[in-house]
């Protein structure tokens, strides 16, 4: 097999082997690049020598650095590096060059891990999209804000990437393009050196082809430990279809009641689970809380350069500045008061099983696609994983969403690796879809 279709954790059990080098895969991941990357715009920068040089070092090290030794990832555009540049998806930052690596890439650094490039962030990693493509349908979005490293890990560049979630920023993406990812608990990796867009909801993601990748890769940016993914008990799931089940496509509701159907089978123990009246308001404060502090955050880009901002973004920032406090605080006081009531919501099951997106991703580049089945648990600070389920009608990617109470990772993380196989479904691969591979 070609090392750049190799998952994070296959290609790191064949490093420690010595069966892989580290040389071998990042070429292939940077022949991967020089391909289709002119087709699908997943990288803003990479720095093809430097990654080659970090991969011959580390083949000749001693032993290996960490869990991530010899494996490259690819950084969102608004995680600063000290070796590449940041632009944070506007032309504000052209060309700017932070003196400091963000944590979460010091800490993949420390692990071994070798940072290949930057990957396209939406403006300000909020509505503006990035000139990025949905590798499995060009003609698509390949969704936001976290859409090259989305992009590039479904279509074989990376094996892992970073990314963030304000809204849906983490979990979208990959439903679109057919991958795995991971939305921490809330803060859980370390937001140091992340160009904030709304720091109460802000949280760094993880993209890869396996529950296990994304665990992995956790472990070495977080200090959490891996989940024991051997499942002795029945994972007891709760079915929520939230109270927008009717916005979403056929096909996606479809795929989500087949799916909890084929658990059970498996034996899950499955049964609806709804959260109650006060659900509905966490998506309006959500948006409150989301608009007033990327208004905030961005006031200096929206006063002193209001003219190299997209039209939407600035749109945006006014009516965040046009929030008032109160609004503001009535929307975080209602945010912590569900919070506080979640894990009790959940008694009796280990994760809710929720959709990840509205559908497949949709034509067009004009628009990331709607966060609307994301935005309450970024609000929420819970543990997120999509798992790739199937195929809609298009022949686009569809998956679901495993949900924990906040601070469960370790235990959301071992029950969506279950879940992983027993639908038996991989990351996508871009040509099934008709794509150049």
């Amino acid at each position: 097999m070609n090392p750049a279709q190799l998952s994070a954790a296959e290609a790191a059990r064949l490093i420690s082997a010595g069966q892989l080098k580290s040389e071998d895969l990042v070429r292939a991941c940077l022949e991967r690049i020089a391909e289709r990357d002119g087709a699908i715009g997943a990288w803003t920068c990479v720095d093809a020598q430097q990654a080659l040089r970090r991969a011959r070092e580390l083949d000749c090290a001693a032993g290996p650095r960490g869990v991530l030794h010899g494996i490259p990832v690819g950084v969102k555009d608004v995680i600063d590096t000290a070796d590449l540049p940041t632009e944070y998806g506007s032309p504000i930052y052209r060309g700017h060059q932070p003196r400091a690596d963000a944590s979460c890439v010091s800490l993949a650094r420390r692990a071994g891990a070798i940072i290949l490039g930057k990957t396209a962030t939406t403006e300000f990693a909020s509505i503006h999209p990035a000139p990025t493509r949905n590798p499995l349908n060009p003609a698509c979005t390949p969704g936001g804000s976290s859409s090259g490293s989305a992009a590039a890990v479904a279509d074989f560049m990376v094996p892992l990437a970073l990314g963030t979630q304000t809204a849906g920023s983490t979990i979208r993406p990959a439903a679109f393009c057919g991958v795995v990812s991971y939305k921490p608990s809330f803060n859980r990796i370390n937001r140091a050196g992340l160009k904030f867009s709304a720091e109460s909801l802000d949280t760094i993601g993880l993209f890869g082809r396996s529950v296990e990748d994304v665990a992995l890769f956790a472990h070495a940016v977080s200090g959490q430990g891996m989940p024991a993914f051997a499942q002795p008990a029945p994972v007891r799931i709760g079915l929520h279809r939230t109270p927008h089940w009717l916005a979403a496509e056929t096909a996606a509701r479809g795929a989500l009641e087949q799916a909890a159907q084929q658990l059970a089978s498996a034996g899950a123990v499955v049964e609806d689970r709804e959260l109650g009246p006060e659900v509905e308001l966490l998506y309006q404060a959500q948006g409150v809380i989301m608009r007033y502090e990327t208004a905030r955050a961005t006031v200096w880009e929206t006063d002193s350069h209001r003219e190299l901002l997209s039209p939407e973004f600035a749109k945006r920032m006014d009516e965040g500045m046009a929030i008032s406090q109160d609004e503001y605080q009535s929307a975080q006081s209602l945010a912590e008061a569900c919070r506080q009531r979640f894990a009790g919501q959940l008694a009796g099951i280990d994760v809710l099983l929720t959709l990840s997106a509205l559908g497949e991703a949709p034509l067009g580049l004009n628009t990331t696609g709607d966060a609307m089945f994301n935005r309450i648990w970024t609000l929420l600070g819970a543990p997120c994983v999509h798992v790739p389920s199937g195929l809609g009608p298009r022949g686009l990617p569809l998956g679901v969403q495993v949900i924990g109470a906040r601070g469960s990772d370790l235990a959301t993380l071992r029950c969506a690796h279950w879940i992983e196989s027993k639908l038996g479904m991989r990351g996508a691969n871009p040509a099934d879809n008709g794509a150049r591979n």
